[in-house]
């Protein structure tokens, strides 16, 4: 069995797209994946499975929250290694930014266009440093994720791909949950 790390795009936010995190850990065990674990209710799930295909693990988490909760939600599956690379390949890595909570990692589905890479590239955000991988845009609100104009939907909006974003410390928490 390995270990994976699932991260839900956009629930428990606002009262929206509502999901209990013990009813989710529940729904998982039915898929015959084992140590289920959640780490706050923002979507974030740690568990293990035979299962070797990333996009089947993420196609039935995604069809069984939408069969038993009512709604689709965009569900991206890492491994550890995954995660652990892309924190280690984050460009910020100053201990008081760290600190000061100001380092997020915005996860991509899938890898976006060339063109709309260099769009992005081109553009500028006062405050917010940002470097982009194929599979992550790295974020650094230098005032705080609460003023940032570079956000999740912004970034999906401009690469036209799904994304999902988390902070350093819970990516870190995630990593330490799964070892």
């Amino acid at each position: 069995m390995r270990t994976y790390i699932a991260l839900l795009r956009g629930v428990n936010v606002s009262g929206r797209k509502k999901i209990n995190m013990a009813e989710l850990r529940e729904l998982l065990k039915t898929f015959d994946f084992q140590d289920v674990k959640t780490y706050i209710q923002s979507g974030n799930v740690i568990f293990k499975s035979k299962e070797a295909s990333i996009l089947q693990l993420e196609t039935t988490i995604k069809d069984g929250i939408a069969e038993n909760f009512g709604f689709v939600v965009p569900v991206f599956v890492k491994t550890c290694d995954e995660i652990a690379a892309i924190i280690r390949e984050s460009p910020f890595k100053k201990q008081e930014d760290l600190e000061a909570n100001r380092i997020y990692y915005t996860l991509l589905q899938t890898e976006p266009s060339k063109n709309f890479l260099a769009s992005l590239r081109q553009e500028d955000y006062p405050n917010e440093l940002f470097s982009i991988r194929s599979n992550c845009v790295y974020l650094n609100c230098l005032n705080g994720a609460g003023k940032a104009k570079l956000t999740n939907n912004t970034i999906e909006r401009k690469l036209k791909v799904e994304a999902t974003t988390r902070n350093h410390k819970t990516m870190l928490k995630l990593l330490d949950l799964s070892q």
